[in-house]
């Protein structure tokens, strides 16, 4: 097996160990035996679970959201979060997994205190991107705050369904829950 693909592949069973086991019933020696290579092969390319770890987090989840933010234009806001959201429906069951272990890191239920001060960091960071994203729209609201923080909730809901519970959540749901919240932001 090339180095690349031996390396991905390391990372590939330890997202499932990880979120079956969680980051501390996870064992080094259990990733080498279903990746079926020695305990020096992950410690070449890892000094350490945590480094392991640390690079799925850091790395992997950041670049989904980043992947997935990319993918969008802005024509307008409703359309805008609904293809967000809706998209996550075809992620990939690598990429749910890295997903669902970061929100697993972000509500404090796995990871070490160094990630889950990172995620604490990017949390608030969360409010005022949206905020900046919805403000052109928000004119005529009179509480914008709690339209953000709002919308922001009902995010996370429809996040923690697709990328946690696994659900297919249709476009048409998607878009009228969205309108409910920003009904009035044009």
């Amino acid at each position: 097996m090339a180095s690349a693909d031996l390396r991905e592949k390391i990372k590939e069973v330890a997202v499932k160990h990880f979120n079956k086991n969680g980051f501390y019933g996870t064992t080094i020696r259990n990733i080498a035996n279903d990746v079926n290579c020695s305990l020096p092969m992950i410690y070449y390319y890892y000094k350490n679970k945590k480094e392991l770890f640390d690079e799925i987090i850091k790395k992997e989840f950041f670049n989904i959201i980043k992947k997935q933010v990319s993918s969008l234009t802005m024509e307008n806001v409703i359309d805008f979060y609904t293809k967000f959201i809706y998209d996550l429906n075809n992620l990939s069951d690598y990429d749910k997994q890295v997903y669902r272990l970061g929100i697993k890191v972000y509500m404090s239920f796995d990871g070490d205190e160094e990630l889950k001060n990172l995620m604490d960091e990017w949390e608030k960071t969360i409010l005022p991107r949206h905020y900046q994203i919805l403000k052109p729209y928000l004119k005529n609201i009179d509480n914008e705050v709690a339209v953000v923080r709002t919308l922001v909730h009902l995010l996370e809901t429809m996040i923690e369904n697709i990328v946690v519970k696994n659900r297919f959540l249709p476009e048409n749901e998607i878009r009228e829950e969205i309108e409910i919240v920003l009904r009035g932001c044009q």
